[in-house]
Order: structure tokens, then C-alpha cells, then sequence
């Protein structure tokens, strides 16, 4: 698209990202993007998540950028482990032409919580590549691989192994309703281990499932894994708007998520879907057994849940939101005034805490 894309000066290798090479490394970062600033006089600079913010929109504002923007794309409970970020962007906020969200819950937290000036809150949702997925793929080929017999109820869950993904919970669901779900059964658990694979394979082992739980780590094949599942699973504690799930719905997979974050707005509960609440494991396995006892209820949500993401999920969508956005601020226009972006049209904008939509001073 004759986008140029510029890497750091100093990457985030090992060395550099941890330690007391760590603040030297910021430091190199941020002189190497004020000097490329100040050369190509952008007129928008957009920061997403904190660490850019927190970096780069000081700088962005010391090089007299005219607009400066930022995106938070999750929930602010990193601020309770770091009051110094929540402290920092907390002056920042007010300095900012834009700043979005991309879920409600997260836009909710910017308006309610950080005091962040309405008329410049806006919401644009994550879209992703819908022809990367292309539905359920024949059982000779993926399952075959995966040794998954073309009778066998088969559910994926696509997070890397952290406390906060909720993963016990899900093995204790299992464990609930194992002698209750259709046999055979199989549940692949995709994502890179952080430290927690031994404590789950042996609570899995514990509870009698472990021969029906695969842990596959990293895999570059997801759209494959997808297409051979019968329904997908995230069962988080906290997100911001999890593309694992747009992911899953778009491979036309019935999904079961917890009430956390954006989830709720992604899959339609009782459409596309259901929604339980978060840390609730009879819950999780009462939902997932609904499906799995019904084949043509997970046919009916799957190819809703497949529609939905090409209506309002795509990368098409997504990328005319900026277009719009970026155009709009280029314009001199505000948040405020532009449809299906500004938070008040997904009833965000509340008149106790409205004020003017003009925008900061230069």
C-alpha cells in the first residue's frame, strides 16, 4: 500500500528488554523517533498501547506534531501493577486529539475511571482478514493430521498459557461434564506456554481428562485448526476485544466466551454464541455441553457467527474507520462528530461528564 514501515533503532532482544538496559534502550528509542519526527513533520502521530503511549506521545508532542492520538486495546488493570503509567497518562490524556478504545468496556474505563474529555473518545472494534478463514476443512485433512476421528466432538481454545486465560477453569468444566459429553471427544488448547503447561497437565491428569486435553503450543496454522473444530472456547478473566474469537467466529464456529472485555459485543449471546460469566466453571461446562449435544444448534450459531464478522468485524470495515477518522482530524473535525466512531453512539457519552469537543491547543 506504499506504507513505509520503520523498525526502532534498538530491537527488544533479550538483553535489552529486561534489566538496566531497559531504560537505555527507551531512551535510544525515543531519540531515534523525536529525530525522525522532526524530519518528516507528520501530521498524525497514533499511539498504541501503553508503552507507546507513554513513549512515543511525549516525544510526538515535543516535535509539535498537530495531531497526536492514542488506542487502548484492553482493560487498565496493568495501571493497579503500575501507578507511575497510570499517573503518566493520566497528564497525557488531556494533550491528546483523539483517543479510542476498542471495546465498550474499555471506552466505559477511559470516560469513567481516567476522566478522559468525551468529545474526543471514540470507539473503532479490531477487524481481521475474513478470507483467511473458509469454514470447516474435510475431516481426511486437518483432523487426520490431528488424529481426530470424523465422529469425535472436537473444541479448541487459541490463548497462550496464562493464569488470566482462564484455563483451569476450563479443565474444571471438563472435568464436570466429561461422562456427559458426547464420545469420543477431544479439546486442543493452542498457544505459547508462560509458565503454567506442568501445573495444567497435571491438574488435567487429576481430574481424569487427560487423555482428552491436547496442548499444541504456538502454532502458525490456526485458520487450519479452526476449520476441524466443532466449537470454539475462550474463557478469559479480562480482555480488551479478543480477535481470537472474531477468529474463530469467522472460521463459522458457535462460540463460548466468558462476559469479560468486548466478548459480549463480538458474539451474540443465544445467535452466535454464549456468554457466561467469567470464573464460573459449572457454567462453562453447562454451555459447552449445550452445543455439543446439538449439532444442528452449533450449524445455526456458526454460520451467524460467520455473518456477523463479515457485517461488523472485518478488515475492511476496520481500516475504513481510520481512513475516516484520520481524514476527519486532517479536516479539523472532532471525534464527536463523526458517526459510528464517537462514544455516544454506543451510548458511552454520558451528559454529567460532557464538555466542549474542541480540540486541545497546538
Amino acid at each position: 500500500a506504499g506504507v513505509e514501515v520503520v523498525a526502532p533503532p534498538v530491537q527488544m532482544t533479550p538483553v535489552w528488554r529486561f534489566g538496566p538496559l531497559r531504560p537505555v534502550r527507551l531512551s535510544l528509542n525515543a531519540a531515534g523517533l523525536l529525530g525522525r519526527l522532526i524530519a518528516k513533520r507528520p501530521q498524525i502521530v497514533h499511539c498504541f498501547l501503553p508503552a507507546s503511549y507513554v513513549v512515543g506521545a511525549p516525544v510526538a508532542l515535543l516535535a509539535r506534531t498537530p495531531n497526536c492520538l492514542m488506542s487502548r486495546r484492553s482493560l487498565n488493570i496493568y495501571q493497579h501493577k503500575w501507578p507511575l503509567v497510570r499517573w503518566l497518562e493520566g497528564r497525557l490524556h488531556g494533550r491528546m486529539t483523539a483517543i479510542l478504545g476498542n471495546s465498550k468496556p474499555v471506552v466505559r474505563e477511559l470516560l469513567e475511571d481516567e476522566g478522559c474529555p468525551p468529545g474526543r473518545v471514540g470507539l473503532i472494534y479490531n477487524g481481521i482478514d475474513t478470507a483467511r478463514f473458509t469454514g470447516r476443512a474435510p475431516d481426511s485433512d486437518v483432523r487426520s493430521e490431528l488424529g481426530i476421528a470424523p465422529d469425535c466432538f472436537t473444541a479448541v481454545i487459541v490463548a497462550n498459557l496464562i493464569p488470566y486465560k482462564g484455563h483451569m477453569d476450563l479443565l474444571d468444566a471438563l472435568a464436570a461434564i466429561r461422562d456427559r459429553l458426547p464420545r469420543p471427544w477431544k479439546v486442543f488448547c493452542v498457544g505459547r506456554d508462560d509458565g503454567i503447561l506442568n501445573q495444567l497437565q497435571m491438574h488435567a491428569l487429576r481430574s481424569g481428562i487427560s487423555d482428552m486435553i491436547e496442548f499444541l503450543g504456538e502454532r502458525t496454522d490456526v485458520p487450519r485448526l479452526l476449520a476441524a473444530a466443532d466449537i470454539g472456547i475462550l474463557c478469559s478473566h479480562q480482555e480488551g476485544f479478543s480477535n481470537a474469537i472474531l477468529e474463530g467466529m469467522a472460521a463459522g464456529l458457535p462460540m463460548v466466551v466468558t462476559d469479560v472485555g468486548g466478548n459480549a459485543e463480538a458474539v451474540a449471546h443465544g445467535e452466535t454464541g454464549i456468554v457466561v460469566p467469567a470464573q464460573d466453571a459449572p457454567a462453562l461446562g453447562e454451555a459447552i455441553l449445550t452445543l455439543a449435544s446439538d449439532p444442528e444448534l452449533r450449524r445455526r450459531y456458526g454460520e451467524q457467527a460467520r455473518a456477523r464478522i463479515e457485517e461488523r468485524f472485518s478488515i475492511e470495515r476496520c481500516v475504513a474507520n481510520y481512513d475516516r477518522l484520520y481524514s476527519a482530524l486532517l479536516e479539523g473535525k472532532a471525534v464527536s462528530e463523526l458517526d459510528g466512531i464517537r462514544a455516544a453512539d454506543f451510548g458511552l457519552e454520558y451528559p454529567a461528564c460532557a464538555e466542549s469537543a474542541a480540540l486541545p491547543a497546538r
